[in-house]
């Protein structure tokens, strides 16, 4: 009996073997590939911990095109190459200074100033705070807060599973808070900084003066979760304190960069590109290895991977590492723009910029033929614990693109840890577990292997 119930099970075992599909098997060796022998976190460690923080103008920037260009070149693609794009410089100076001052109590407060802003009076700014919880509430006060220092206190709602939900709820005040009390006669800005814990990392960002002329520019900073709770807490027993904020940030004369680029050219339709990249600069805070360090080696996995096992595509697959997401768009605007001049065609984009945590999925734009071919290959990423193939942003730098047919897509990671360390002093290497950085690699890599098999589904004409 045990001999048929073992004969049995090895006839089934075979059958099951037989029975996978060519999709199946490829997808199982792209994991097997990036767990086992994947150079991602090392070129991780070496960007995080050898180059450090990326912000656009910055020698490490530099590094860091310099960095990835050659490890691109080590891999045998059939182009790599750099493009040129002009970026801002902007620089932090001193680290900054805060303090609560109610009475004589003088209480620190950890603060950075968002990117962008111009600093206070070298002596630093002291005025009394009004507290609002938007730039609404702040329309309705008018001029109550001329002369006074705004504090933005609207947190990111804990209730919402999908965590960029509740960034995008309350983003706008970091974004455009400053603007928008400038023109009220505020004297400054203090933003709560978007993270759903309290701690006391201060998390920088950028954010816009938009059409206000320069002499109407006010300094502007985020305040750590902590910091927010204190401030709050201390201005309902005294709506009278005051708060000092010192900080010497510039913006110099824009700088020349590059986004790093790499080519495998395709065997069938060659004229098609698909896209997969993430931003290679990064906040000053920090090294930027969940922003977007760890969407930038991902990328470069993809291609690895691929030219590894002497894959021969059909259309061109393109890594791109854009320039200067964090604090301009200038990559992503100019990589379209050398495109629409070369009269390319780009059929799909994925990006990641979401960290390197567990991969979930794909955040999808493309239209209802498409989403639907995408979520047809469930059942293929399912063994991976990759589920869901949802409508929904695909990525900042992919943004730019405006190919008549085009799917994006985004890596969508679990979020939950992702706003601990987003734009803040602990983005370092360390928050980057391996396994789950490479897991998101395969998961890249599988998408565009079967789009670039498969085809996308083309708009019918009218």
């Amino acid at each position: 009996m045990k001999k048929t119930i073992l004969l049995t099970a090895l006839v089934l075992s075979g059958l099951t073997s037989f029975a996978q599909s060519n999709d199946e098997k490829n997808i199982k060796l792209f994991y097997k590939k990036a767990l086992t022998e994947s150079k991602a976190y090392t070129w991780l460690e070496y960007l995080s911990n050898d180059i450090g923080a990326r912000l656009s103008g910055s020698q490490n920037a530099q590094l860091a095109v310099n960095y990835t260009k050659s490890q691109l070149e080590s891999l045998g693609l059939d182009k790599v190459y750099l493009q040129e794009v002009m970026v801002p410089h902007w620089v932090r100076g001193e680290k900054e200074s805060a303090f609560i001052l109610n009475g004589k109590v003088k209480t620190a407060v950890p603060i950075c100033a968002l990117g962008g802003s111009v600093a206070t009076a070298k002596t630093g700014l002291t005025a009394e705070v009004i507290e609002v919880q938007g730039i609404k509430e702040l329309a309705e006060l008018g001029d109550k807060v001329k002369g006074k220092i705004v504090f933005f206190n609207r947190p990111m709602n804990p209730e919402n599973v999908e965590t960029f939900i509740s960034y995008g709820a309350c983003v706008d005040q970091r974004f455009a808070g400053a603007k928008e009390a400038a023109k009220l006669g505020a004297v400054g800005t203090i933003v709560r900084s978007m993270n759903l814990r309290l701690d006391d990392f201060p998390h920088t960002g950028a954010q816009s003066y938009g059409d206000l002329p320069k002499e109407q520019y006010i300094p502007t900073a985020a305040i750590s979760t902590n910091g927010a709770e204190l401030l709050s807490a201390t201005l309902k027993s005294n709506p009278s304190l005051k708060f000092y904020i010192k900080q010497s940030c510039e913006t110099l004369p824009d700088v020349l960069s590059y986004n790093v680029i790499g080519e495998l050219t395709g065997t069938v339709t060659p004229e098609n590109i698909m896209v997969v990249g993430g931003h290679l600069d990064s906040w000053d805070l920090a090294d930027g290895s969940q922003d977007d360090g760890a969407g930038v080696v991902q990328s470069m996995e993809v291609v690895r991977i691929l030219k590894n096992l002497n894959y021969k595509p059909k259309n061109t697959i393109r890594v791109v590492l854009f320039m200067n997401e964090e604090n301009g768009g200038k990559g992503g605007a100019k990589y379209e723009e050398v495109s629409k001049q070369k009269n390319e065609n780009h059929i799909f984009a994925l990006e990641s910029d979401s960290g390197g945590f567990s991969p979930r999925g794909f955040s999808i734009e493309a239209d209802d033929a498409n989403l639907k071919k995408i979520q047809g290959f469930r059942d293929l990423f399912e063994p991976y614990l990759v589920h869901s193939f949802t409508i929904g942003h695909a990525g900042s730098d992919i943004s730019h693109l405006t190919s008549k047919a085009i799917v994006k897509a985004g890596l969508k990671p679990d979020s939950q840890r992702y706003f601990d360390y987003h734009h803040a002093a602990n983005d370092k290497f360390d928050a980057v577990n391996k396994r789950e950085l490479e897991l998101g690699a395969a998961t890249m890599a599988s998408l565009v292997y079967l789009l670039d098999q498969t085809g996308i589904e083309m708009p019918k004409a009218n």
